[in-house]
């Protein structure tokens, strides 16, 4: 295919669906949010356009009036709260964090007597799918 069908075709695609780049209101927001939930079921084959449009969403949430209190609160976690909310948010318990070591060390973080380090901090981020810099109070 040459660049100039190429072109086109992406074009066509953009011009159909903004909100794959850029996303502008709630309307196009739920759009995004559908198209990523059909997206997802086939994830392999889909998966330039998922980043696209997850790039897009994260834009919005990131931006967007109705989540500023959200993103307000969430700033102001540190690492050890981050934690607590993973925890909760997926039903764990200090036995089901493998990644970050024994239940014994696990209450110690969480009761701030131990610090996590780069290495859970690493291996968290790479299980849930998270950014790093959620762990930092910035």
């Amino acid at each position: 295919m040459g660049f100039e069908q190429i072109k086109l075709k992406a074009n066509e695609l953009f011009s159909e669906a903004t909100y794959i780049i850029e996303i502008k209101n709630d309307k196009e927001y739920q759009q995004a949010l559908a198209l990523m939930d059909e997206l997802i079921e086939d994830y392999d084959n889909q998966r330039p356009l998922i980043e696209l449009l997850s790039a897009s969403i994260e834009r919005w949430e990131n931006t967007a009036e109705e989540f500023n209190e959200f993103n307000q609160r969430i700033s102001k976690l540190d690492d050890v709260a981050t934690l607590k909310l993973i925890m909760e948010q997926h039903g764990l318990g200090i036995a089901d964090l493998p990644e970050v070591g024994s239940k014994t060390l696990i209450s110690k973080i969480l009761n701030h007597k131990r610090n996590l380090t780069r290495n859970h901090i690493e291996a968290l981020s790479k299980r849930f799918g998270l950014s790093p810099a959620l762990f930092f109070d910035v």
